[in-house]
């Protein structure tokens, strides 16, 4: 039989077992619907989809909507600096076809959470690899989502600085819809600074930010266009711009990069259907003089992007939409990311076992 201090062990390890789990916490045989989100019991958590140096995003449920949406998960504490908090708010004010929606933050004990809308079909990298790589009508139809949602961004004061095809997200329709995802780098032109640090993914940085001296700025919109020429070729090519194969292993192969991308150096490779169209506006976007460069509005003119282009497509923009009066306000939101940068006491398991045994010590 058991004695008075092991049968309280074994209830309080019991009652523990039951408290919430936390979002990374994985229970073993699970499929489908899983347990409430620590701190956020409108969310059941349905399965990880992914993660990364900046955390780790996970599926869910909406209880209210029965909408499925992504949730984000950041660590609390240094993690959470001036760039989480640019992304969330120049996210926040986005409502655009071709943006991801934003729906709101919300704290647990250990991490700062942004939940948004979830797009089922991955992200563009991975449906390239999928397909073998497109065809010159398949990456059009991409490019002109693109475009029109970075203009949407643009003409709404916001500056990605990391457009890539991993921060593009697909539904799942036929021919899927395009979704710009992630703001971590972003710049709002009234709200924030002027662009300065050299930051984003470097096969997509233009010239002009790999060349910004300190105390300098750019113009984040213009290296944004440059991004988008990097995104049509890497569709069209299957390969970045300015990466050699015969680099990968030569332990200096970024240093190589960086210098072609200042030159220029790039080609396209003799194998690659590719119409004179579309080497043409590819050659007018990734251009190191900036007057030289097409502009958003140039871009969307040129032959090649307009054709088969959806009627009333470039007419989206015109009358830019905002989030509703509902949304989680501006001031909330930065009193949930101040608070997220302070860890708080997580208590591990046997911490709960012994509150749980205190308990029951008063109730003898």
């Amino acid at each position: 039989m058991l004695g008075k201090e092991a049968k309280q062990r074994a209830a309080a390890k019991e009652t523990a077992s039951r408290a919430p789990a936390r979002p990374d916490a994985k229970k073993p045989g699970t499929s489908g619907a899983g347990p409430k989100l620590a701190g956020a019991a409108r969310y059941d958590k349905i399965r990880d989809l992914n993660s990364g140096s900046f955390g780790f995003v996970q599926l869910a449920r909406d209880k209210v909507t029965g909408k499925k949406v992504a949730i984000k998960f950041i660590d609390r504490g240094s993690k959470v600096n001036k760039h989480v908090r640019n992304e969330i708010i120049n996210h926040r004010n986005l409502l655009h076809h071709h943006v991801i929606q934003f729906r709101e933050v919300y704290l647990t004990p250990k991490y700062l959470c942004i939940v948004m809308e979830f797009a089922p079909g991955g992200d563009m990298l991975d449906y390239v690899k999928r397909k073998g790589g497109l065809t010159e009508d398949e990456a059009r139809w991409f490019f002109q989502q693109l475009i029109i949602g970075l203009d949407y961004c643009h003409k709404m004061g916001v500056a990605n600085r990391d457009i890539k095809l991993e921060n593009t997200l697909l539904d799942d329709s036929p021919w899927p819809l395009l979704k710009i995802c992630d703001f971590g780098y972003s710049k709002h032109e009234e709200l924030n600074s002027a662009p300065g640090s050299r930051v984003g993914t470097p096969a997509y940085l233009a010239p002009e930010v790999i060349m910004n001296t300190r105390g300098s700025t750019y113009d984040g919109k213009t290296a944004d266009i440059w991004s988008c020429g990097v995104f049509l070729y890497v569709m069209m090519v299957g390969s970045y711009p300015f990466e050699k194969s015969e680099d990968r292993k030569k332990p200096d192969k970024l240093r190589r990069m960086i210098q072609r991308i200042v030159n220029v150096d790039y080609s396209i490779p003799s194998w690659v259907r590719m119409s004179e169209d579309c080497r043409d506006i590819l050659s007018k976007i990734l251009v190191k003089d900036l007057k030289k460069r097409l502009t958003m509005d140039q871009l969307q003119q040129h032959r090649w992007f307009r054709k088969n282009l959806p009627e009333g497509a470039q007419d989206m923009n015109k009358r830019l939409q905002q989030q509703g009066s509902g949304l989680q306000s501006v001031e909330s939101i930065t009193k949930i990311v101040d608070m997220a940068k302070v860890k708080e006491k997580v208590k591990d398991d046997d911490a709960l076992i012994d509150d749980e045994l205190a308990n029951l010590e008063d109730e003898d």
